[in-house]
């Protein structure tokens, strides 16, 4: 079953802002919510369809794709990745006055978060970003490259402990665990405060002795060579998910993603728009005149064919089909624009100034 129209979910118009975009969404939130429809088989579903609507148009490169390839372009993209940095606890702590009831468990299904025993969603690295200048073919065929970029990894020494062998002791503000609890007392109620201890930052080890490798960072900066495979069709600002690639969690939890986000540099000969490339082709004034046959109009698989008809004026522009940049994750590609430009004789011999006052002067013989 096809995928509905994201603008058609939120009933929002392709120019709304990210004002308007919320309110849409807080209105549906409201109204769908399967909390305040329990009755209702399909609310989970009408809800996910909506979540995912939102994540999308309040991400500013996501929406752009969306625009412009639509749902296809979104296809390399996991639900982790649509979801990512939208902020759906603290809308539904505003609609919902904190605990949201069963939205939550909902929630924690759509983005795929993972929890520990304790309910708490379980931390991991920080996602990175590269840019990667890509030339025009590349982009427009696809290819694999090979990027080294510097990352930091916990250190082979120490293990990203950060301390020598038995160089670690229990802290003793926190007992080892790692948190710091506060109780007040007002009459028979107690009221207590946990917060993560200060003396340990949560740890609940403290290094006596650092790590000669890492001076007790538990992690170094190393350089490491990583092969993308840059898809057919991928324009500026198109990114690429190496799952897996980022900074590593703390105390062992599983790294964050690399995203490598491409610039396709800019062409000597071609000027993109889309998925069509336009060209300029210089002719003389007979060939325009006369009409000719171009063999060697630039492309990107080499010469092209072009016939000139007679009486081509400067800026005609001549269209060659299907010979323009690959469509993204489908099928088909862009065209290619010539555009002419005649080029006007310069340092002329007598010869041929005489040649062209005789074809002056016939013309104006017949304009009589």
């Amino acid at each position: 079953m096809a995928k509905r129209d994201y603008y058609e979910i939120l009933g929002i118009d392709r120019g709304a802002d990210e004002a308007t975009i919320k309110k849409a969404y807080r209105s549906l939130a409201m109204k769908c919510h399967p909390d305040t429809n329990p009755n209702d088989a399909q609310a989970v579903d009408k809800m996910k369809e909506i979540n995912e609507a939102y994540a999308v148009m309040c991400d500013h490169e996501k929406r752009r794709l969306y625009d412009t390839y639509g749902h296809a372009g979104l296809q390399g993209f996991t639900q982790e990745d649509i979801f990512r940095g939208v902020d759906f606890g603290t809308i539904f702590a505003d609609l919902f006055g904190g605990g949201f009831g069963s939205g939550g468990s909902i929630f924690d299904e759509l983005l795929g978060r993972r929890r520990s025993g304790r309910g708490r969603q379980t931390r991991r690295g920080a996602d990175l970003r590269y840019d990667f200048k890509v030339t025009l073919e590349d982009a427009a065929f696809g290819t694999e490259k090979k990027i080294e970029i510097p990352r930091v990894e916990p250190c082979p020494a120490c293990h990203g402990l950060g301390a020598k062998e038995g160089g670690l002791k229990v802290c003793q503000a926190c007992h080892g665990s790692g948190q710091s609890v506060i109780e007040q007392r007002s009459g028979y109620s107690v009221y207590r405060q946990i917060t993560v201890c200060g003396k340990c930052r949560g740890r609940g080890k403290i290094v006596t002795e650092s790590c000669d490798e890492c001076q007790g960072g538990g992690s170094i900066e190393r350089s490491k060579e990583i092969s993308i495979h840059i898809p057919k069709g991928a324009d500026t600002g198109h990114a690429i998910r190496v799952e897996g690639e980022g900074e590593p969690g703390p105390d062992g939890a599983e790294n964050g993603d690399l995203y490598v986000v491409l610039s396709v540099e800019k062409h000597p000969v071609f000027e993109r728009h889309g998925d069509d490339i336009y060209v300029v082709r210089e002719i003389e004034l007979p060939q325009a005149a006369l009409g000719a046959k171009l063999d060697d109009v630039p492309g990107l698989e080499g010469g092209l064919k072009v016939d000139i008809p007679e009486g081509t004026q400067n800026g005609a522009v001549f269209r060659i089909s299907h010979k323009g940049i690959p469509h993204l994750n489908n099928h088909g590609r862009g065209d290619e624009y010539v555009l002419v430009k005649v080029v006007t004789p310069t340092n002329l011999s007598k010869e041929e100034q005489d040649l062209l006052r005789k074809f002056q002067a016939s013309r104006g013989k017949r304009s009589r």
